[in-house]
């Protein structure tokens, strides 16, 4: 009987698990996605289909210009064009479009038209109530043509499938011109048979640079005739065509009531390579087969999180964060391992899989130390992507869009991607590789950096942008100390010195960073709230608290802590004169804190280092609370390839990585009552916040492990170990929890980095 009982447990427990395992594995996180959050105001997502870290991106567009229009898609627009397969997700500056296809009805138009009348080419008005988004699909009704479209995706293959009136005259448009922000250099089509057409598109001056496309489109059914216009000139039998502008349309019978679906596969390397991306990803035709496994890519990712909060709504946020985290970087190699790198040669991956959209300028605060958690795996790949650069291009990568690098912003930010990757202990690459390219970059010719190097600041009569760029060269090159304290005690010292460069722009007599001239003199007419080009995006509020990998320092130069705290609420309380700061980007503005750009997301989090801890906890739940939503106009400025929604992931889960390249996190206030990331290693770590809700933004105190916590800052390795870290939370500020200096965030210092001596 007691051999029974023990066997009945057993049974009940591996029941129990096997339920446990099975709920977890059906657990629809992408419920909680809404792809549209961004889409509205100055966002710049895109809602189209994708799946996590893939090639294609297959989305409506509704315009191809305009600042708003970056992503080819705005929620305030009422007609479509057609759906391509190339999108960047928020950043500012518009690209891809690439490989239009649009499906009308009846007459064959094979130019747009315009918003007016859309009658007047193969746009066509839709209703928002008559689209779908959700990860890896997308649906729409084109009301001009009573035709459904809906799209989902693979990595490198995009899947159409368009429901057309019944006996209707069914036309597929492939307009080969369009694209978002660029201009064509040439394009080529090929008839390949009834059902396979192939070609390619080649442009330059946007996002994407110099940048061809190759592609494969597979129709489901034999069109019945096709069309040519090349250049203004209609041609109906010739196979292959070259031209600078180019449109073609498709036509089928459609009186077997059966969908026309459509498959177009993509390669930045050959026709050939986009041909094995299609038959190793859809070999078939099964369209819900392939929606179903984007689904599952979704989960598998999103599940690396999970949250427990009765606000349907903040989760609905908090998932669609993650989400968009997980679009860029995007996988740039075809299914046989073979890619175009950046001097525009074909190699074959080896031990690596290469990838390319890398906004630094904005990824490297929030996005990439999200990735050191929860993407380890991906995080070395990305840093193997970047000495691939190093190897074939010859240097890091900064800016770099479609396999390009852009040179878009100012700094040289892979720099902290790899320092940070490698504090925390990430090294799985050639690390020796690593600080020799690390050096090659920030020793290198860049806008200002002989003055640079001779000053040890950018003069303002010399170059724009002189403030922002001398803060980010320091940092930066400070980045490069992470590794070479490992490596070379002469590098130590020597960067150690750069990342101390920023003193020499602070002008204590108003306490901000000041521009300063080739003679030494300040600049005369400073008014820290006005935008000019002596900063990046911003102003002197927002750029003054740019020393990340010198925060004491910092606190040092302007005054001491008391100090320094009055400066954070003078800036988080002085109202924004709309007449001085006029740039599109600084927005969601808490004073002169702006959420809405980069520059700002740190700044909240200073309160802990001068030990006012409950006012960081404060200004994140506000944040938190009021510049999230998970509505269309849900974020408050650019997603800007995930670094916005990274900023929330973080947040909300209740500490950021003030400084990249340090090995811990800083503590504001957690947003639900429990976070569990599930780590590569096996690990979980588990953070709750018992007596939370709206209105108790204020942590009473701590346990890690069911030890009390007393550090307003939380180690990586205590994340990786896994556990539990509980906060108590409550209405009121707890003015002694975090506060006395051993417990604050701290910055390394170095006796040898001495600032040098300047003289004028």
């Amino acid at each position: 009987m007691q051999k029974n009982s023990k066997l009945l447990t057993i049974l009940f427990l591996l029941s129990a698990i096997s339920c446990t395992n099975q709920k977890s594995d059906l657990y629809d996180y992408a419920n909680f996605v809404n792809p549209m959050v961004g889409t509205n105001w100055h966002g710049h997502t895109f809602p189209g289909a994708t799946i996590p870290f893939g090639m294609v991106q297959l989305s409506p567009d509704t315009r191809t210009e305009t600042w708003d229009g970056c992503s080819g898609y705005h929620y305030s627009d009422n007609s479509i064009l057609g759906f391509s397969h190339t999108h960047f997700s928020g950043t500012g500056g518009g690209g891809g479009g690439d490989i239009m296809f649009m499906p009308i009805v009846g007459k064959i138009q094979l130019n747009e038209g315009d918003t007016a009348n859309t009658l007047s080419g193969y746009r066509s008005v839709f209703l928002h109530e008559d689209e779908h988004a959700e990860p890896g699909y997308y649906s729409v009704k084109l009301l001009d043509n009573n035709l459904l479209v809906e799209l989902t995706t693979t990595a490198r293959t995009g899947m159409h499938k368009y429901t057309f009136p019944e006996k209707s005259g069914a036309n597929i448009i492939l307009d080969l011109t369009h694209g978002i922000s660029d201009k064509v250099d040439s394009l080529y089509l090929e008839i390949i048979n009834e059902t396979e057409i192939v070609g390619f598109r080649k442009t330059y001056g946007s996002l994407a640079g110099e940048h061809k496309l190759f592609f494969v489109a597979r129709f489901s059914k034999p069109f019945k005739k096709y069309g040519i216009l090349a250049d203004g000139d209609t041609t109906n039998n010739v196979k292959k065509l070259g031209a600078k502008d180019l449109q073609a349309y498709f036509s089928f019978d459609t009186d077997d009531k059966q969908p026309i679906m459509l498959k177009v596969a993509l390669s930045r390397v050959s026709i050939e390579g986009a041909r094995k991306n299609m038959e190793a990803e859809i070999p078939a035709w099964d369209f819900e087969n392939i929606r179903e496994d984007a689904r599952r890519g979704w989960n598998k990712e999103l599940s690396r999180i999970e949250i427990k909060t009765a606000n349907i709504s903040q989760k609905r946020t908090f998932y669609t964060a993650l989400y968009h985290s997980f679009i860029h970087p995007d996988i740039a190699m075809d299914i046989d391992g073979q890619y175009l790198s950046g001097d525009h040669k074909v190699y074959k991956a080896d031990g690596f899989d290469n990838y390319t959209t890398f906004s630094l300028w904005d990824t490297f605060r929030a996005l990439h130390p999200l990735y050191t958690i929860i993407q380890q795996k991906r995080t070395t790949q990305f840093i193997r992507s970047f000495l691939e650069r190093y190897d074939h291009w010859g240097n890091l990568p900064m800016m770099e869009f479609s396999g390009n690098e852009r040179f878009a912003m100012i700094g040289y930010h892979s720099l902290p991607v790899i320092a940070d990757a490698y504090a925390k202990g990430l090294r799985d690459y050639d690390v020796n590789k690593a600080l020799a390219a690390m050096k090659k970059l920030a020793d290198g010719n860049r806008d200002g950096k002989k003055d640079y190097l001779k000053l040890g600041f950018i003069p303002y009569d010399k170059y724009s942008q002189s403030v922002s760029r001398t803060l980010e060269y320091s940092y930066d090159d400070w980045c490069v100390t992470r590794l070479a304290a490992d490596m070379s005690d002469s590098d130590f010292h020597l960067y150690n010195q750069r990342g101390q460069f920023y003193r020499n722009l602070f002008d204590v007599q108003t306490g901000f960073m000041r521009p300063r001239g080739s003679d030494g003199l300040w600049l005369d007419s400073f008014d820290p709230m006005m935008a000019s080009n002596h900063g990046t995006e911003g102003n002197a509020y927002q750029y003054s608290l740019f020393v990340p990998q010198d925060i004491e320092g910092l606190i040092e130069i302007m005054g001491g802590s008391d100090k320094f705290k009055k400066w954070l609420d003078v800036c988080f309380t002085t109202e924004t004169d709309t007449t001085k700061m006029y740039l599109a980007d600084v927005t969601g503005r808490i004073g002169q804190y702006a959420q809405g750009n980069e520059p700002s997301h740190h700044m909240a989090y200073l309160y802990n280092y001068v030990g006012q801890t409950w006012k960081t906890q404060e200004k994140i739940r506000q944040i938190l609370e009021t510049l999230y939503t998970d509505k269309p106009d849900g974020l408050s400025g650019n997603e800007d390839a995930g670094q916005m929604s990274a900023w929330y992931v973080l947040s909300s889960m209740g500490f950021y990585s003030v400084t990249s390249g340090m090995d811990y996190y800083v503590i504001g206030s957690p947003l639900f009552d429990e976070a569990v990331i599930h780590l590569e290693n096996g690990n979980q770590f588990a953070i709750k916040a018992e007596n939370n809700g709206k209105g108790k933004p204020y942590i009473q105190s701590a346990k890690l492990n069911g030890k009390k916590y007393s550090k307003s800052y939380l180690k990586h390795e205590d994340i990786m170990k896994g556990g539990e870290l509980v906060f108590t939370m409550g209405t009121e500020p707890n003015k002694e929890w975090a506060t006395d200096l051993k417990y604050r965030p701290y910055s390394d210092k170095y006796k040898s980095a001495a600032v040098p001596r300047i003289l004028f």
